[in-house]
């Protein structure tokens, strides 16, 4: 089997925290008791490039236990916990290229090395995998029949792709799903964000002025737990239905310019490059910081800070130093990387069961339907969807009522009116 991470020695303390947050995730155990009956996977190879945590690891058991070929490699160069990495390879045989901190070369190389079993299927997050797919193209790509796609900024990649006629395979967008992007986007990023900031600083949020970027699903999850822990909520927008949406939840809404001369604690989280830039950084107060929670690190325009910059040194593990010649410094955390998956663990295990619910239902679909689809980005099935929620609501002991023979007759009927 091959593999590369960064030390095998780590995969017991790795096997005890997959446990953990396996006990967190009834519905994925419960689809992964039904696979290893059913199989439904058998023989079918996957490459899978997601964040290497503990959550991750509870889906590609499941696929395992699928009867799926497994590689894993990481989307992201600082996600990557080493110990559930080595878990992965040492006790459930799963390959794993990933290590917590590599270079972009390396990156690219894993990326390349999880793609070497020519993979019927795709999961991706981000889309960097689907993209360095189809830049080698050729035979790799026949094999192909779908893939899936786990997060705002890859579906927004893949979308354009397909827009412009160069996707090769149908994706299904598991980012969509309502079983996702309400509760992981929301409360996952909400909660793993303010985590990944208060580790990294150990900063006091009550009574700071903290700046949300964007107000999608994520926005709305940081803003609503920053004022959770007492914090004046500022929030910048480009859509003018989110930003009306922002103001009426209660959030102060202001263009970025304005916003970076008052906050203390700046959180980018919008799927678009350079929302924090120079003519903010020119204005921003001493000791702002500065936090990324999308997918990318180039919504923060570091190359402008480092040219503004006459030092720079490392403060904390995750906390840089960037002193502006007038003597402002500015705290940049975790490299611009997301600050939740990269100075914390990422999101909570009860909400990613039902994102890794979505991501195995859906591969099996993949595998069923892949083939008449066309080429282009589909919501996760509808029936997959209600299906989680029901899964969820079971394992939280909540029940529901359901419509009434006549209840399902008036909804269907336009005859009966006042």
């Amino acid at each position: 089997m091959n593999y590369h991470v960064k030390d095998l020695n780590l995969a017991d303390r790795g096997k005890l925290r997959i446990e953990w947050a396996d006990a967190q995730m009834p519905v994925l155990r419960k689809i992964r008791e039904e696979f290893s009956r059913t199989k439904p996977l058998q023989g079918v190879r996957i490459s899978a490039c997601l964040h290497v945590t503990t959550e991750t690891a509870n889906l590609m058991i499941t696929l395992k236990e699928a009867g799926a070929e497994l590689a894993l490699t990481a989307s992201n160069p600082l996600s990557t916990q080493d110990d559930v990495a080595a878990a992965l390879v040492k006790h459930y045989g799963i390959s794993v290229f990933a290590i917590k901190g590599e270079d972009e070369k390396t990156y690219y190389q894993h990326i390349e090395e999880a793609l070497s079993i020519s993979p019927q299927i795709t999961m991706d997050d981000g889309a960097d995998l689907v993209s360095t797919l189809h830049r080698k193209g050729g035979n790799l790509l026949q094999t192909v029949i779908g893939g899936t796609e786990e997060t705002t900024t890859g579906v927004i990649r893949l979308r354009a792709m397909a827009r412009d006629g160069v996707l090769s395979y149908p994706i299904i967008a598991v980012n969509d799903a309502y079983t996702k992007h309400l509760f992981d986007n929301r409360y996952g990023t909400g909660q793993s964000t303010i985590d990944g900031i208060l580790r990294a600083t150990n900063v006091l949020i009550a009574g700071s002025t903290f700046v949300v970027a964007g107000y999608g699903w994520c926005g709305r999850g940081v803003a609503m737990r920053a004022r959770g822990a007492g914090a004046k909520v500022i929030v910048t927008e480009v859509d003018p239905l989110r930003a009306l949406e922002a103001n009426m939840d209660g959030f102060a809404v202001m263009p970025m310019k304005e916003a970076a001369r008052i906050g203390d604690i700046f959180v980018t989280v919008t799927g678009d490059k350079h929302v924090l830039r120079s003519e903010h950084f020119e204005v921003m107060k001493d000791g702002a910081i500065v936090a990324n929670a999308g997918h990318f690190n180039v919504e923060i325009d570091i190359p402008s800070l480092e040219k503004m910059s006459i030092s720079r040194r490392k403060i904390r593990d995750f906390v840089e130093e960037y002193k502006l010649a007038d003597g402002r410094r500015i705290f940049l955390l975790a490299q611009g990387r997301l600050v939740n998956l990269s100075a914390a663990e990422g999101h909570p295990a009860a909400v990613m069961d039902m994102s890794f619910a979505n991501q195995a239902l859906s591969v099996v679909y993949l595998k069923e339907h892949g083939t008449s689809l066309e080429k282009k980005v589909y919501r996760v099935p509808e029936d997959i969807d209600r299906r989680i929620a029901r899964m969820k609501l079971d394992a939280l002991g909540i029940k529901i009522d359901e419509l009434t023979p006549d209840q399902k007759a008036y909804l269907e009927s336009w005859k009966e009116g006042t």
